[in-house]
């Protein structure tokens, strides 16, 4: 796909200024509380955001972090950055001093945009950041006065198809986040292979995304995608609850839910979830972390709506192995997405035969230029044409993947290997466990033995015993966790995933 791109492109040329060259200018883009922006009022809206980045100074490949909530300022930010020919550095608007510190001192970004409410934080981080020429506080009137002032005619950048469009942070669970830089050429193809292929996505579609868009999941599923072939995307600020998503859903009426398997969870545990009414959906898709066969086909049986589970990494931007519509495989990660290559391979890098389980291999359009900072890393996992994820995996006769963890992750416990996710979806079968995470623990004896950290809907007397003879009665012995502790939330990384590292050093 890559090759077959031209040269010259920019993504916000190919995702916005085209639409409105075709004659969807008019046509709804995005759908929020506040109101319908159409991809007119869209691009004008990202052209000024791209004269106010230019007045404070920026250049092209600079970058420009992006804290912002999901609304059209979001969107017209990322757009109006690229379209300046600087480069997008999307973090999560809740971050931490120390965490934004770490951000400004690692990315050397010249602007920061981010939201009022959020400023003092990014405020309090500034001292230091000798590359930070200024942070733009939207939503204050002075910021507003300058983009309704700005002209709303802005000529795109003519960036190449290889150059650094967007970095996303690796979706590890222990150490610092490392940048995986992306190009223009990436999100086209991506967009094109799965967005549009897989999921089929028509003019007609109105998107709703889970996670927030500064997780290059919801980047693609809730804006590039739909905005690729003219559809629309609901977009909120709020915090994704359960019953924030049912009140978007009845309001919206979205075709496609963009999910993560802990609020699918949410969702079919919701004591209203018999009432609700998703007939809009044709599809959801879940990703970010494995979805349990258990909870599938809960959501199925309350719901009816077919749920693509599948897998992606921001190394290879998005999902490349998907359960496709009408032939979903329960329990499976999916097939190959068309355009990809995936290999399960041995430690030397041989393919191995269906059946066998080995570290993920994949090749596309879509691999990373690289890890910025990290070139160690980089070489490790960028083998030429192909990217070694540390992801391990298994692939079935009828080409179905199974996803088995990833390899620095799994659990040497009584001489064998166990994969925490398979007592993680144990565990979710109890009524009473809302969340569940299992790290390996050293005993008194330096033996690692499985903990299990339990987020539950109630705590009652003796449920800890009771949860792990439940998972000894339907698990090999040594499976069963040998203690269970009990969490109010489970800690998560920037960027939403469990942080098991947090866990096992409780």
């Amino acid at each position: 796909m890559a090759s077959t791109l031209p040269e010259q492109l920019n993504i916000a040329d190919w995702l916005l200024d085209a639409r409105v060259r075709e004659g969807r200018g008019d046509r709804p883009a995005l759908l929020t509380d506040q109101g319908t922006f159409t991809y007119r009022e869209v691009q004008t809206l990202a052209n000024r955001f791209g004269h106010l980045l230019k007045s404070a100074g920026v250049e092209p490949e600079q970058r420009v972090i992006i804290a912002l909530p999901d609304g059209p300022e979001f969107v017209a930010a990322l757009f109006g950055t690229l379209k300046v020919g600087a480069v997008v550095v999307m973090v999560n608007p809740q971050l931490a001093v120390d965490a934004i510190e770490y951000f400004y001192s690692y990315t050397r970004a010249t602007v920061a945009l981010v939201h009022r409410y959020t400023a003092p934080a990014f405020q309090a981080a500034q001292r230091g950041a000798g590359h930070l020429k200024q942070i733009i506080i939207v939503g204050e009137p002075v910021t507003t006065r300058a983009v309704e002032g700005a002209s709303p005619e802005l000529e795109t950048f003519p960036s190449h198809r290889d150059d650094a469009a967007i970095w996303l942070f690796s979706g590890g669970t222990t150490g610092k986040p490392k940048a995986v830089v992306q190009s223009h050429g990436s999100f086209a193809n991506t967009t094109v292979c799965y967005g549009q292929k897989v999921l089929g996505l028509t003019e007609r579609d109105i998107t709703l995304g889970v996670p927030k868009l500064f997780f290059g999941y919801a980047t693609g599923s809730n804006l590039f995608f739909p905005f690729s072939v003219g559809g629309a995307a609901v977009l909120f600020p709020e915090k994704s609850t359960a019953e924030t998503l049912f009140a978007k859903i009845r309001r919206f009426r979205p075709t496609i839910l963009v999910n993560v398997p802990t609020m699918v969870n949410q969702m079919v545990a919701h004591p209203d979830a018999q009432q609700q009414d998703l007939s809009s959906l044709r599809l959801a898709t879940s990703a970010g972390e494995a979805l349990p066969v258990e909870l599938y086909e809960r959501w199925k049986q309350t719901f009816g709506v077919e749920l693509l589970d599948g897998l992606g990494t921001a190394e290879m931007w998005h999902i490349f192995i998907s359960n496709p519509p009408g032939a979903v495989k329960p329990g499976t990660i999916g097939t190959v997405v068309p355009g990809f290559d995936v290999r399960v391979r041995d430690d030397l890098g041989h393919d191995l035969p269906d059946g066998e389980v080995g570290m993920l291999w994949v090749r596309g359009g879509s691999r990373a230029i690289g890890y910025w900072q990290q070139s160690e890393k980089t070489h490790a996992a960028f083998r030429g044409e192909w990217y070694v994820s540390g992801d391990l995996i298994r692939r079935d006769a009828d080409g179905y993947f199974t996803y088995c963890g990833r390899a620095d992750e799994l659990l040497k416990v009584a001489g064998k290997w166990l994969a925490p996710q398979e007592v993680e979806g144990c565990l979710l079968q109890h009524p009473l466990v809302k969340e569940v995470a299992v790290v390996g623990v050293e005993d008194a004896s330096g033996l690692t033995k499985p903990q299990a950290f339990v987020v539950a809907t109630e705590q009652r007397p003796g449920l800890a015993e009771e949860l792990q003879a439940f998972a000894r009665e339907r698990l090999e012995p040594y499976k069963a966790p040998r203690s269970v502790t009990f969490l109010d939330v489970l800690p998560r990384t920037h960027l939403g995933k469990v942080d098991r590292g947090k866990l096992r050093s409780a």
